[in-house]
């Protein structure tokens, strides 16, 4: 079973001879690798470019290790270029490499080469990408598997493998296994022993046990507000650990540059302003999330929420959570501010788009809740609930837009045409 990933395939496509590094990134498993020295020398090799114009190098590979000296592989590479024609350089953990940037840039003054790398997020992450190549290197995140790319080479009952997906995730080599215990195993081994090493490894911490902890908080509170002094108060009153919120914020950081979790900032909607009180935090993938809780204490709709959160991000829009202030008034009449949340506030470009997302809408108090703050914002912008029961979408009286989780995962574009 081979994944596609047509999109990053795309991008790479498009970006080809730009004069830029092509920087490969995002959580360890994904699929970068698989993406640049298949999917993308396979391209190279249909389109008719010739074996030996294309230089590749896994610098993971014990046999080249004599090539993680930078001079040492720059003088390997430049022993391939043997003419004027086009050559392609693929180079796999580039960030053994010391002073690869260097390496890197010693190419971008040919004409003839194309330079394109990965990097574990260890070592190589997208703040090193924006210091060491600004305006000379372009980034590709790729994510795990969207719904419809796993559901592609899955197959079965949408709703069934919706569940899957919800419980397991999309790390290409989990949906690949057969059974749920070889998930579930691979999915504790790889945050145990590839993620979270390569955090304490990259940032030189010696404690796990307070990450651990941070980890397991974060992925309890799925959409659920946070800020370093309520994780701190989590850390004491669960754990009766003693954890600064100096400390707090610099875990939150480590974990957003290694792509475990990311954050969804608080937006005023109507305010047009961010509020720098709470945020969220959604798991790169809900597998890991669910590994680290030992797959207990799933719920459905949050699990869902994230799901939803992903495919957003996938798609290349921005995504903040909402809040809108509206005037109510209390059992003696007396009026008072409140707020209303709005799940995403959801920006590309010139679009913007409100989505609330609701597992279950059973009656219609259920649907008064879900459409109470979309009804409250001003502008002209679509609004969005996406539910988890409906197989169908249309607008509503109030001229929302309904549509079913999986209409959605499997046909994106509707919430936008």
């Amino acid at each position: 079973m081979v994944f596609g990933r047509k999109k990053y395939l795309e991008q790479l496509i498009s970006l080809e001879g730009n004069g830029m590094i092509k920087i490969v990134t995002g959580i360890r498993r994904c699929g970068k690798s698989f993406l640049l020295f298949n999917l993308y020398k396979d391209y190279l090799l249909n389109k008719g470019i010739r074996a030996d114009h294309i230089i590749e190098v896994n610098l993971e590979n014990r046999r080249n290790k004599k090539l993680r000296d930078p001079d040492m592989l720059l003088e390997y590479i430049d022993s391939k270029i043997l003419d004027e024609a086009h050559y392609y350089v693929l180079l796999d953990e580039i960030q053994l490499v010391p002073e690869f940037e260097d390496v890197l840039n010693s190419y971008l003054s040919m004409p003839n080469v194309d330079v394109y790398v990965t990097g574990s997020n260890a070592k190589f992450l997208s703040s090193d990408v924006i210091t060491e190549f600004r305006g000379r290197g372009w980034e590709i995140r790729v994510h795990p598997l969207s719904f419809a790319e796993y559901y592609e080479a899955v197959g079965g009952d949408e709703q069934r493998t919706l569940n899957d997906y919800y419980l397991y995730g999309g790390l290409p080599a989990v949906a690949l296994m057969d059974s749920d215990q070889q998930k579930q195993d691979y999915l504790t081994e790889v945050f145990e022993t590839v993620y979270l090493k390569d955090i304490l490894q990259r940032n030189h911490l010696r404690k796990v046990n307070g990450l651990r902890e941070l980890v397991r908080i974060l992925a309890s509170s799925i959409g659920s507000g946070l800020n370093v002094k309520k994780i701190a108060n989590t850390f004491k009153s669960e754990s009766n650990m003693d954890v600064s919120p100096i400390t707090i914020a610099s875990y939150l950081e480590h974990l957003q540059d290694a792509f475990i979790v990311n954050e969804a900032m608080r937006y005023d909607v109507k305010g047009r302003k961010y509020i720098g009180t709470e945020t969220k935090y959604y798991f790169e993938d809900v597998g890991v999330r669910n590994a680290i809780i030992g797959f207990r204490q799933i719920e459905m709709n949050h699990s869902m929420e994230n799901v939803i959160y992903n495919e957003l991000r996938h798609l290349g829009y921005t995504v903040d959570v909402g809040m809108v202030e509206v005037m109510k008034r209390d059992a003696e009449g007396k009026q008072y501010r409140t707020r209303l949340e709005v799940d995403f506030v959801v920006n590309r470009h010139d679009q913007r788009l409100y989505i609330q997302s609701a597992y279950r809408i059973p009656d219609k108090e259920k649907m008064e809740q879900e459409q109470a703050s979309l009804l409250h914002i001003p502008d002209a912008f679509r609004k969005i609930i996406i539910d988890g029961d409906r197989y169908t979408s249309n607008y509503n009286n109030n001229g929302v837009l309904m549509i079913g989780v999986c209409d959605f995962l499997m046909h994106p574009e509707k919430i936008s045409s």
